[in-house]
């Protein structure tokens, strides 16, 4: 393991998993039948580069995560003839979750917060998925995650920061997606608050407090555009 450095702001941030998600999906559109009709590659290892490393790591794992969390269970609640075992919902997902934090047990602490917000990343990272499956728009884009730095080189960044007031325009910062989901959230929170038997509203308003945290750009820092 090397040390490294996280993009200082959101948008950076959002930038970086988008080219990370976009980038292996569009490969697989463009390598599968390849390396299907390559000759010197064995048939299990075909097996394991097109299924495990593509498409289920790359592809299919952004799919569940954002469609069960925030599509599924959520449209659960306005559909009651639609019943999710408590198994599936809690207790599969928090055994694997705990199982993926063993690795960085100083960690342990954030676990919750992190899950709320791969939630949220999720939701970036299936529509960057989609953009490379089917090489639209953006599908060749290339932005340089931008980084403040460290030590001298973020003081020289944070200078220009002083000749902006506190308040600032909301649409520099707004992500009207992620504020989106925020409110279809809410709503099947106070839906299922007042109908619903599950409890599913602690976690559905825990969720829509994180999109809309996300939704107003109150995470990482702040660089006027």
């Amino acid at each position: 393991m090397v040390k490294s450095e996280l993009p200082s702001t959101f948008r950076a941030f959002r930038f970086q998993q988008h080219r990370w998600s976009c980038g292996p999906a569009n490969l697989f559109r463009k390598m599968v039948m390849e390396i299907i009709r390559n000759k010197k590659v064995r048939f299990w290892k075909k097996v394991y580069v097109i299924y495990s490393f593509f498409f289920v790591r790359k592809v299919i794992a952004h799919w569940v995560t954002f469609c069960f969390y925030c599509v599924v269970l959520p449209l659960t609640i306005l559909v009651p003839e639609v019943k999710v075992p408590i198994w599936g919902s809690v207790y599969i997902p928090s055994i694997i979750t705990v199982l993926n934090s063993v690795g960085t047990p100083r960690s342990i602490h954030l676990l919750f917060y992190w899950i709320l917000f791969e939630n949220v990343m999720s939701l970036h990272r299936t529509k960057a998925t989609l953009i490379g499956l089917f090489e639209a728009g953006r599908a060749n884009e290339w932005v340089v995650t931008a980084k403040l730095g460290s030590g001298q080189s973020a003081k020289r960044n944070t200078k220009g920061l002083k000749k902006f007031p506190r308040i600032f325009k909301l649409p520099d910062r707004l992500n009207t997606l992620e504020l989106g989901f925020a409110a279809f959230l809410f709503v099947c929170g106070c839906y299922d608050y007042v109908h619903g038997k599950n409890n599913y509203f602690i976690y559905l308003f825990l969720q829509t407090m994180s999109f809309f945290i996300s939704g107003l750009g109150w995470i990482g820092t702040y660089v006027p555009s």
